[in-house]
């Protein structure tokens, strides 16, 4: 059997890997200085678990993964170390009644294994990591219960 690569062949090859960039562990030596900063004020109070840098679209991120007060918080910035988008672990009960409805009414059937906020901007999200009928899967919804697509 004999394959034939075109430039279209490589070319969506390039894509489909940089649609799908993976974390990479980095050392906070690693990181550049404005981010390193960034770390050190976010992660007062809280343990590091880890630190990770992707390219995605050709854009590098940076992420630290914590733990504060028993509940996960991630904090994502980029290269000037700006605060792009935090998750945090929260519970059901504390965010906006229509999300929590709306995540609910997702859930008929299975069970919420984690909810966290999600903050991007002035953006405000909850996302639900679910399981049922032994699948995982995720809803993502606004204060006022509308479904979001999903990161």
């Amino acid at each position: 059997m004999c394959f034939k690569i075109t430039p279209g062949a490589i070319v969506l090859t390039i894509v489909f890997t940089n649609a799908f960039a993976a974390d990479k562990p980095v050392k906070m030596k690693d990181l550049p200085p404005a981010v390193q900063r960034t770390v050190q004020e976010q992660s007062k109070g809280a343990t590091v678990r880890s630190l990770s840098t992707e390219v995605e679209h050709g854009r590098t991120t940076y992420e630290v993964e914590m733990t504060v007060n028993g509940h996960g918080k991630d904090v994502s910035m980029d290269a000037s170390g700006k605060v792009i988008e935090v998750e945090e672990e929260v519970a059901l009960g504390s965010i906006p009644a229509a999300a929590r409805a709306a995540i609910e009414k997702a859930t008929t059937g299975g069970k919420i294994a984690k909810v966290e906020k999600v903050t991007g901007g002035k953006e405000i999200a909850y996302e639900a990591a679910l399981r049922k009928d032994g699948k995982r899967s995720e809803v993502r919804v606004s204060a006022d219960g509308s479904m979001l697509p999903e990161d």
